[in-house]
């Protein structure tokens, strides 16, 4: 009886570490940008300078397999190196700020690095030599999905002009990515944004002059609604900021 017990509890230990584990999932990193990351800055998600928006350093472009036409920007990874002589021990968080495209000349396996359907990460440099040595050049890690961490509000910077409301968003904590957008203005209902690229989301409203209120969706469907987050004068070009996850 008691050997059954310890079988019992054997088993539930290799179970609970299956499970502890099975979040993680298998790719490949290289590196850009320099040691100062200064060569990441602007990508295709349009967060521009990445210093002053609060992404700092810790950043990826994705491959198309994990970038999906940008709505994962803002999405949070983190990354080990497994499997290679170069690795070191630790792990590094990234966020999605960028993508890196696929060069069909070159083998999957030898500078095609982001060719789909491969899960890669095109890490700034100081955050690959967070977990891997520069000399490497490319190393086999394992990934897994973590929220991300923020310090303020959501950020909504307003671009476009009468009828064509270009909206940035940033800062986003929690998951990171967005699914789902709205807009209020404080003389009409709620209207759905479309995504229009990176993490832009646009909207054909006439909103000038009116108090802004957004609502937007994570990926893993919590929302969050910001009222009035932005005020009646508010100007194209400027940036104002909301709730949090």
């Amino acid at each position: 009886m008691e050997s059954l017990g310890l079988l019992v509890l054997t088993v539930a230990a290799v179970l609970q570490l299956a499970g502890a584990v099975s979040g993680w999932q298998s790719g490949r990193a290289t590196f850009y940008g320099g040691n100062d990351a200064s060569g990441t800055m602007g990508g295709a998600c349009g967060y521009g300078n990445l210093y002053s928006s609060g992404y700092g350093k810790n950043t990826a472009a994705l491959s198309s397999a994990l970038f999906n036409n940008g709505r994962s920007c803002g999405a949070c990874f983190e990354i080990r190196c497994t499997g290679s002589g170069s690795c070191l021990s630790g792990s590094a968080v990234v966020t999605a700020t960028n993508f890196c495209p696929a060069n069909y000349a070159l083998p999957n396996d030898d500078g095609g690095w982001c060719n789909p359907p491969q899960a890669h990460f095109d890490l700034a440099e100081p955050a690959f030599t967070q977990i891997a040595q520069a000399r490497a050049g490319v190393v086999p890690v394992q990934y897994r999905r973590v929220a991300c961490a923020k310090q303020g509000g959501i950020r909504f910077t307003i671009s476009g002009h009468s009828f064509f409301n270009l909206v940035l968003i940033t800062n986003v904590g929690g998951a990171g990515d967005l699914v789902a957008v709205s807009v209020k203005g404080s003389r009409t209902g709620w209207q759905s944004m479309s995504h229009n690229w990176g993490a832009n989301w646009q909207n054909g409203a006439m909103l000038d002059g009116q108090a802004l209120s957004f609502q937007v969706t994570a990926s893993d469907g919590r929302i969050v609604t910001s009222v009035n987050a932005v005020p009646a004068g508010w100007t194209f070009g400027q940036t104002y900021s909301g709730k949090q996850f």
